[in-house]
């Protein structure tokens, strides 16, 4: 065996991009949030802030499939990022609602596991796969 590899599937690109964007509007959106003590102001920027977040959490479902149809891997990407679109929706529903006591937690939990789907796709391990027959 001489353990040639071979670069990820085009999507892989655009699955990075999509991931560092969720996170990057997680992280706003927690700045925003604590914002919302000290200004009046900050509750325009973490609503315009939602809407880029529940954006950035499609856009991850659509680059999963797009990842994962070229290659015909395991759909599981797909699922992680479904179950995070629905975790945005009930996040959206509850800042909606006003329920700070399970708003502010998911978000926290939802930074975390964006955070790990960003290490996880820049990491050299993904964009890197075994080439087949080898």
């Amino acid at each position: 065996m001489t353990g040639q590899t071979i670069a990820a599937p085009r999507g892989g690109t655009l699955l990075k991009t999509a991931t560092v964007l969720q996170t990057l509007a997680l992280f706003f959106q927690a700045s925003t949030a604590g914002l919302l003590l000290t200004s009046s102001r900050a509750y325009t920027l973490h609503d315009y802030g939602s809407k880029v977040m529940y954006g950035a959490a499609m856009l991850y479902v659509l680059a999963t499939i797009l990842a994962w149809r070229p290659g015909g891997g395991s759909p599981r990407p797909i699922l992680y990022s479904t179950g995070f679109l629905l975790l945005a929706s009930a996040q959206v529903a509850l800042g909606i609602a006003h329920i700070a006591s399970l708003h502010v937690p998911l978000g926290v939990v939802m930074f975390a596991l964006s955070t790990l789907a960003l290490v996880r796709a820049l990491s050299p391990r993904s964009s890197l796969r075994p080439a087949v027959g080898s």
